[in-house]
């Protein structure tokens, strides 16, 4: 196994790890939902410090139930990740074009200037458009 699938194993040993400890610890305090979000945490506390307290505002819009929420942010996190792997993948393409423009200019130009001098050129250009 080379060192490189070394680390890889590894990494994703640990990042198992971390998604499957505090489930197997039971590290939830003992609540009856111990993964709740910190909104509905803040909400309890503020709840029990003044009884009376009504929020400002109310949420644009309320799913109506929690797998739809979780579906909504799902769906948030994967468009997110596109346009991230969108912008990447644009950023490295135009890179990688402006090295190959920059490459077919330095061929052209050597050969321009072997033909100048009357001598063949050293090597033919890999990429001719």
């Amino acid at each position: 196994m080379s060192r490189n699938a070394k680390i890889n194993a590894l990494l994703l040993f640990v990042v198992a790890a971390l998604a499957v400890l505090p489930l197997v610890l039971g590290l939830g305090d003992h609540k009856e939902e111990p993964f709740t979000g910190a909104d509905a945490e803040a909400e309890t506390a503020i709840t029990e410090l003044e009884p009376d307290y009504e929020p400002w505002f109310s949420p644009l819009y309320e799913p109506p139930s929690g797998e739809i929420e979780s579906a909504l942010f799902s769906f948030q996190a994967a468009l997110g990740a596109g346009v991230l792997a969108y912008y990447f993948g644009l950023h490295r393409g135009r890179r990688q074009g402006e090295l190959r423009a920059l490459a077919r200019q330095d061929a052209a130009t050597a050969e321009a200037a072997a033909e100048a001098i009357g001598a063949e050129p050293a090597t033919e250009p890999a990429d001719r458009a």
